[in-house]
């Protein structure tokens, strides 16, 4: 069972940064593919980004890429997204999850554990 807590959530103006973090108590976190959701009001969760296991490789959506940044640090079991170039749009709960396999993913169903998910809120 892996547990995470999302964290750096929070109210920015249209075109500011913001830098969430996933924690995980994953005893092996290197050996897992981690990716950020987003949902927002009335929406369906979409994919934002996913990381592998050792960081070497990434995926974005379209909408992020270029502005968002996923990485991971596994000596912290941390993952973290840093937000630049905020809009309207990004506004959403954004959510980290984990699969119990290294490769990274864009498909929802293809991770095991998810966290309560962060609020993001951008004002324009």
């Amino acid at each position: 069972q892996v547990q995470l807590v999302e964290s750096g959530g929070g109210l920015v103006q249209a075109g500011g940064s913001l830098r969430l973090s996933c924690a995980a108590s994953a005893r092996t976190f290197s050996w897992h593919g981690m990716a950020w959701f987003r949902q927002a009001p009335g929406k369906e969760r979409e994919f934002v980004a996913s990381i592998i296991g050792s960081g070497g490789s990434t995926y974005y959506a379209d909408s992020v890429k270029g502005r968002f940044t996923i990485s991971r640090d596994n000596a912290k079991n941390t993952m973290y997204l840093q937000m630049n170039s905020l809009k309207p749009e990004d506004t959403a709960v954004y959510y980290c999850a984990s699969r119990s396999y290294y490769r990274n993913s864009y498909y929802a169903g293809e991770y095991d554990y998810w966290g309560q998910g962060t609020q993001v809120t951008v004002s324009s």
